[in-house]
């Protein structure tokens, strides 16, 4: 059962996809309406994107400090980290689940977990993923704030880039800035940006001299962009940390890391895990 619908703002979009998506061979009057509309939506998109991005944090911005085998004492230590990510329907890409979950790291255990099955009417534009995406787990985030749940993170992890992207701002930088969180961003796949290619960085990291297996990203600009980094025995695909809000690159990969029983840090491999089931149960 879909349980919400994420529509789009502009009126009459929903039944132009529906119309593209019905016709076999759609007219070039459809496609030329299709091109504007996209290029208008790009268009807003960009000054949203502009206007949050004044916004971003690129340094620690918190009160809590990563928990350490010495004597914590009465600082506040890292102990809530929240995951998210999407899962969409093999039958119908439209169809998605957005789940939240959160992670106590001195038990490794998820100690909250939500979700939603919905219908997104935003299409997938290169670039623009956060406004497609965004609102689905932004309230799911909203919702567990707003009862003041005693697990609210304090730090979430976002499958997906924040600052490795092709203007800077990807979905984890989004959701921080709107959500007020320290955000990491961890994608899976590069983001070709400022030079940076995926073949390229993976022989890099091969032949790095590492025993911590991380490669700063840094592009021909001279922009550190994220890292790269192995982060299970015998991975040879690496997953791509980038700053997302209110947190350093360093204080990011550090977090990872502590997180990271797969290739994947656990509270985005938990929620990704969790999103596909309530999928399969819901069919």
């Amino acid at each position: 059962m879909i349980t919400k619908s994420m529509k789009m703002s502009h009126l009459g979009v929903e039944k132009l996809w529906i119309i593209m998506n019905d016709a076999k061979e759609p007219s070039s009057s459809i496609s030329n309406f299709s091109n504007e509309f996209q290029s208008s939506q790009q268009m807003d998109w960009l000054r949203v994107q502009d206007s949050l991005k004044g916004k971003l944090i690129t340094e620690d911005d918190f009160k809590w400090r990563l928990p350490t085998r010495e004597k914590e004492g009465s600082c506040e230590i890292l102990k809530y980290v929240g995951g998210v990510d999407l899962s969409f329907s093999k039958d119908d890409s439209s169809i998605a689940c957005g789940t939240l979950v959160v992670l106590d790291l001195t038990t490794n255990k998820v100690v909250y977990e939500d979700s939603s099955i919905v219908r997104l009417h935003i299409p997938y534009l290169p670039g623009f993923l956060a406004f497609r995406e965004a609102p689905v787990l932004l309230e799911l985030l909203d919702k567990m704030k707003n009862n003041a749940h005693c697990f609210y993170p304090q730090l979430l992890m976002v499958d997906g880039n924040g600052l490795l992207h092709p203007r800077g701002f990807g979905l984890a930088c989004h959701i921080g800035v709107l959500a007020d969180l320290p955000t990491v961003g961890v994608g899976k796949n590069l983001h070709h940006v400022d030079g940076l290619t995926q073949s390229t960085v993976r022989e890099l990291l091969q032949a790095a001299d590492s025993p911590e297996h991380i490669l700063p990203l840094i592009g021909d600009s001279g922009c550190t962009w994220g890292a790269a980094m192995r982060s299970s025995e015998g991975s040879l695909k690496p997953i791509f940390i980038s700053v997302g809000h209110r947190i350093s690159l360093a204080s990011a990969i550090a977090i990872v890391r502590m997180t990271c029983k797969f290739r994947v840090p656990e509270p985005i491999r938990q929620a990704d895990i969790r999103s596909r089931e309530r999928l399969r149960n819901n069919q």
